[in-house]
């Protein structure tokens, strides 16, 4: 059995806005264990200035990681706790390895092209004129669920653009969830979870900064708007630590990327302790290639997860992997009539 390791930079088709700045490329690596005939892949993906591995040492330890694929995924996956996107890969590499077809890791009727995954319509930050072109464009397309990134441009433009949503669909029409990326202070938070409830907002994903425990916790206490932890779950590798923050904080609900959170065994740790305390929680890609996404949806619907997932990022890149994942009427599908097209002998990627 041997592993290599293959850098690939994702060019995004617009740049896209975000409260730490706006992206125009993503790096992904990609992993590549060949035994005998068999082949298997798997992606690790960082976002930078956010990821708990985002670190110098990132690539030596990937190079770390395929001398030592020897040792399996359940003794890597606890060698690798401070890189939990190469977690991530290491596992979906393996799971790749075993299975019949490389890029189908959780056999289903998803996978069968049976069934799709509810997902909601990402709006990225920008200013006014292109965040309301793109929530037209979502509701079009058919999406019955929209996410807007918020704190970008002014509140009381964004809460303009809410409301252009709700003047024409009420909550039982379009669901809207909104994402602050830890954008607002405390103080202002509890102002916009108050405009938020008069509009229905499904939920906001992390109000504030992370680490601020006791503030989260108030405003998880008193809020009019659902709360959902995001960043405030990375770097959070312990199980008992996991227990803690959720039992001091009590989200109503958390969102979990498994390059973000130690792959399947790392999110799965976050449900279990969630789903105890009586938590809601949803499935979020992290800009992953196909590769990664396919990861992601496949076991996404393997656990039955509920309502619109966060899975509708595959096209936002000029040179992604050409795969069956297909975004129509506002949920993914897996069209097995279409082909990949990932060549693991030359990766010219």
């Amino acid at each position: 059995m041997k592993a290599t390791y293959h850098k690939h930079i994702l060019k995004f088709k617009r740049a896209s806005g975000t409260s730490r700045g706006i992206l125009k490329t993503k790096e992904t690596w990609y992993i590549v264990i060949k035994d005998g005939n068999k082949t298997g892949i798997g992606e690790c993906g960082i976002l930078r200035g956010l990821s708990f591995d985002d670190r110098p040492d990132y690539e030596e330890r990937l190079r770390w990681t395929c001398a030592n694929i020897q040792k399996g995924p359940e003794m890597l996956w606890e060698e690798l706790k401070e890189f939990p996107s190469i977690q991530f890969g290491v596992e979906m590499a393996f799971l790749s390895l075993e299975a019949q077809d490389p890029f189908v890791l959780f056999p289903s009727e998803f996978t069968q092209h049976k069934d799709a995954i509810a997902i909601n319509g990402l709006v990225w930050m920008g200013d006014e004129v292109f965040m309301k072109e793109q929530i037209e464009q979502k509701l079009e397309a058919g999406f019955d669920c929209i996410k807007m990134k918020i704190g970008a441009i002014d509140f009381d433009k964004e809460l303009a653009l809410l409301r252009f949503i709700r003047k024409h669909y009420d909550a039982s029409k379009i669901t809207v969830r909104v994402d602050a990326n830890g954008g607002f202070a405390f103080a202002k938070a509890r102002e916009v979870l108050k405009e938020l409830a008069t509009l229905e907002i499904h939920s906001i994903e992390q109000p504030i900064a992370v680490g601020q425990w006791e503030e989260m916790k108030r405003l998880c206490e008193e809020t009019p708007t659902p709360i959902a932890l995001d960043e405030e779950l990375i770097g959070v590798m312990d199980v008992i630590k996991k227990r803690e923050l959720l039992q001091i904080i009590r989200p109503q609900y958390i969102i979990l990327k498994p390059s973000f959170v130690g792959g399947y065994q790392g999110s799965e740790e976050w449900i279990d302790q969630a789903e105890a305390l009586g938590i809601g929680w949803w499935i979020t890609s992290a800009l992953e290639s196909n590769i990664g996404l396919n990861a992601i949806a496949q076991w996404t619907y393997d656990l039955k997860a509920k309502g619109p997932q966060g899975l509708g990022t595959g096209s936002l890149f000029t040179n992604n992997i050409q795969a069956p994942l297909e975004v129509r009427k506002g949920a993914l599908h897996y069209n097995n009539q279409l082909d990949w097209d990932f060549n693991t002998d030359t990766l010219c990627l």
